[in-house]
């Protein structure tokens, strides 16, 4: 059994890590949950989160890890149970040390994810992970939950840009393990076992960043396709092309480019009719070549192979950055026309083109809905989200919003896929692991969860339901 935060364990904690407490910090994005909260604690460094965890191991007090508080999953909300003790990372804030010459970054965990990659721009390099909400997210969430974002192509998720870390365990030890190698096979990872576990193995305190160097050349580009299929017929175009040069590869649904007509009607479009499909590219090259150039023969080899049948190409910094405006503006549309149901979901890439004509064909036989379909095709990664038909409002979908989810998330399965791509389980999605994962992979990591945090104090609920 566990036990509420209370006056008796504040007495315990490090002087000065209490904070008054305020709405945000029981409070996720969507609304979807509402949490509660016995004590909020906000240490400084490594050694007072240590002693946090330390009293709250001993009085069996559950911890619920909070970073900017932009994941969509309820990683970081507790609404049942005893109250627990949130532990808020925002103090541990620093960019330790940045290694330039070896492309390595010390960063804590409350630093947001814009300061790491700013920091790195500083010494001419780049923390290439880029996310919409990464002025708010933090690097310790971000790896908890092993974000992706639009990069995921060319660099990897969080995970692959991980060298070490330094955390606190669910007993209060601390991990000192802010390695800067790439190569370090000395047994179990527990760096990997950490990132992803979204703050039920341990606590992440701070973490050594891999950088990347700055393409020479970059580019920016959307071109007009009439299908998905056309669309990976022109990544593969693209990549085969510029080997390796690929930033960013996104599609976009005509019905995204609409719901961003109704929701922010000012803003500038590049094509006047809207397009049903559309790509946006991104590409960095060395020094010597030129990226417009590389964009423009490619527009020309896919327009002669059928795939594109109109295209704009980004000729200064701000037309790229408003380019790339469209697409991080695509889920502020959504929320303004208000979903029946949202899916974060990752396919095979040739699985991807079935997946969108069969999910569509279930939908339209169920009922009168909207779907915009997006996301990072480069790797597989769509959010496919499902929206009441025009004039009517979403509560007239509550009795089919769930089969519909289900529905969906079982052609995924089947296809090999994953029903959460890159925002993690949290608590909105740990029913559907305990349905839908593999039992033996599950019982490996409730053994693990068992082993590691015996007590079930850390993040409880979330995961592992």
């Amino acid at each position: 059994m566990l036990n509420a935060a209370d006056k008796a364990l504040a007495a315990r904690l490090p002087q000065g890590v209490l904070r008054d407490p305020a709405p945000h910090y029981t409070e996720e994005p969507r609304g979807r949950f509402h949490g509660q909260a016995g004590l909020i604690a906000a240490p400084h460094t490594v050694d007072e989160t240590a002693a946090i965890i330390r009293a709250c191991a001993d009085a069996r007090v559950p911890v619920v890890p909070r970073g900017g508080g932009t994941g969509l999953v309820g990683g970081q909300i507790m609404s049942d149970g005893p109250a627990p003790l949130i532990l808020s990372m925002e103090r541990m804030n620093a960019i330790r040390d940045v290694f330039a010459e070896e492309g390595v970054m010390i960063a804590e965990s409350g630093a947001t994810l814009q300061a790491a990659r700013d920091a790195a721009d500083a010494v001419g390099r780049q923390f290439p992970l880029s996310l919409a909400s990464q002025g708010s997210a933090q690097i310790g969430g971000v790896l908890s939950t092993n974000a992706g974002g639009v990069n995921v192509l060319r660099y990897g998720n969080a995970r692959a840009l991980c060298l070490g870390v330094e955390a606190v365990m669910p007993d209060g030890s601390i991990l000192r393990d802010l390695k800067r190698l790439r190569k370090d096979n000395t047994g179990y990872d527990i760096r990997d076992l950490l990132i992803g576990a979204e703050g039920t193995l341990g606590i992440i305190t701070a973490a050594s960043l891999a950088l990347a160097p700055k393409p020479a050349e970059t580019g920016v580009a959307m071109m007009v396709v009439d299908s998905p299929a056309a669309a990976l017929s022109l990544l593969s175009l693209a990549q085969a092309r510029m080997a390796g040069g690929v930033t960013a590869f996104e599609l976009i649904s005509g019905q995204g480019l609409r719901f961003l007509d109704a929701a922010f009607p000012d803003m500038r479009q590049p094509f006047d009719t809207r397009p049903d499909w559309l790509v946006l590219i991104e590409v960095g090259l060395p020094a010597g070549l030129s990226a417009d150039a590389a964009l423009e023969n490619l527009f020309i080899a896919a327009s002669e192979a059928g795939l594109v049948s109109d295209g704009v190409i980004a000729q200064s910094g701000q037309q790229a950055a408003d380019l790339w405006a469209l697409r991080e503006h695509i889920p502020l549309g959504n929320r303004h026309i208000g979903a029946i149901a949202s899916h974060d979901i990752s396919l095979p890439l040739t699985e991807i083109t079935h997946f969108i004509t069969d999910a569509s064909a279930m939908i339209a036989a169920e009922g009168d809905m909207r779907i915009n379909c997006f996301g990072h095709l480069g790797d597989g990664n769509l959010h496919y989200n499902l929206f009441p038909a025009e004039g009517r409002q979403r509560g007239e979908y509550d009795d089919v919003r769930k089969e519909m989810s289900r529905r969906i998330h079982q052609m995924v399965v089947e296809r090999g896929g994953s029903f959460s791509a890159e925002h993690g389980v949290g608590r909105l999605k740990a029913a559907d692991l305990a349905h839908w994962g593999d039992p033996v992979r599950l019982q490996v990591m409730r053994s693990i969860k068992a082993a590691l945090d015996p007590a079930g104090i850390m993040n409880p609920g979330a995961v592992l339901a």
